[in-house]
């Protein structure tokens, strides 16, 4: 890490989706996709979020991004209120923050060379022109692992880890410092993950780049990740340390997400954790913390006062059952 300073602040954001309904289509609820989520990412640094299906992961990095507008809440970029930022200073930004789609096929025009999807952006911010920008282009290719004679074929023609590359060298082509994995392996094979993985790390020391990294599960996060937070139903539940999270979990749902990674040992039995019941809705969530409704370790407290987010030595957790 370059910088005590953090590259990225998100404080209290909020992002609720208008339910509507009747003939004049008022609203007559939300869904709360993020309900007030506070942390921050230095320079050079990886930062996993996890958590299931549905708990904001996603959502939250959209909103990093200004992808969808917040519904409250801050995201401070080098110190700039990114939701406040104009037409021209919002340009700027997104030059310097960029995102790794989920699927690498949906994310890529079909109907564009590879070489173009990559140039686009270049051309876009007026970075390089001509021979210059087609010089960057095969050398984004080959930084990712794939070569010049690419750059004319299109994406049908890739493999899912081949398209997932040219997607990293698209939102490498701006130079930029931070960027937002949105589940970059998560429609991958096992074996083309962990080259993906890799690919990251390097990348990463060898231009200083910072990671917002989504993920479903810990397996993979904890491989790539200095910090990792932890989601559910559009909260925090908890924030730490990689390896402190891994070795002493704090809060049960953490526990419950570890005890469901798979041991690389057969014969080796996992304590596995099995939660009753299904994910509230987050258009109601529940009364008080919003897992106790599965929560093997409730107390009554649990399901009468929503827990504090507070901040514990090097880690935060919202939790009654944690002194």
């Amino acid at each position: 890490m370059n910088s005590e300073k953090p590259l990225l602040e998100v404080r209290n954001l909020k992002k609720h989706f208008p339910i509507r309904g009747g003939l004049l289509g008022r609203p007559v609820g939300a869904v709360q996709a993020v309900d007030g989520i506070s942390f921050a990412i230095k320079q050079g640094e990886t930062l996993g979020l996890v958590g299931e299906s549905g708990c904001g992961k996603s959502t939250t990095g959209l909103l990093v991004l200004r992808l969808l507008e917040m519904t409250a809440g801050e995201v401070f970029f080098e110190g700039q209120d990114v939701g406040k930022m104009n037409k021209r200073e919002l340009r700027e930004f997104r030059r310097h923050a960029q995102i790794i789609f989920q699927d690498p096929y949906a994310s890529l025009n079909p109907r564009m060379s590879v070489g173009d999807i990559i140039a686009e952006p270049i051309m876009l911010h007026g970075l390089a022109s001509g021979i210059e920008r087609t010089k960057r282009v095969e050398k984004l290719l080959s930084v990712v692992g794939l070569g010049p004679h690419h750059a004319r074929r299109y994406p049908h023609e890739f493999s899912g880890g081949q398209r997932q590359r040219v997607g990293i060298a698209r939102a490498l082509a701006v130079n930029p410092k931070l960027i937002v994995c949105d589940e970059p392996v998560s429609a991958l094979d096992v074996s083309i993950q962990s080259q993906i993985l890799n690919l990251l790390v390097d990348l990463q020391a060898e231009m200083g780049l910072t990671y917002l990294f989504i993920a479903h599960g810990l397996n993979v996060i904890k491989h790539i990740s200095d910090r990792v937070g932890v989601m559910y139903l559009g909260k925090m539940v908890e924030l730490a340390e990689g390896n402190d999270l891994i070795t002493n979990p704090l809060h049960p749902y953490t526990k419950t997400l570890l005890s469901a990674i798979p041991l690389p040992q057969p014969g080796l039995a996992r304590n596995r954790i099995i939660l009753q019941g299904d994910v509230p809705s987050p258009a109601n969530p529940p009364s008080g913390c919003r897992f106790h409704t599965r929560c093997p370790e409730r107390i009554a407290r649990c399901s009468q006062e929503e827990p504090e987010f507070r901040k514990m030595g090097s880690r935060s957790v919202a939790c009654h059952l944690v002194k």
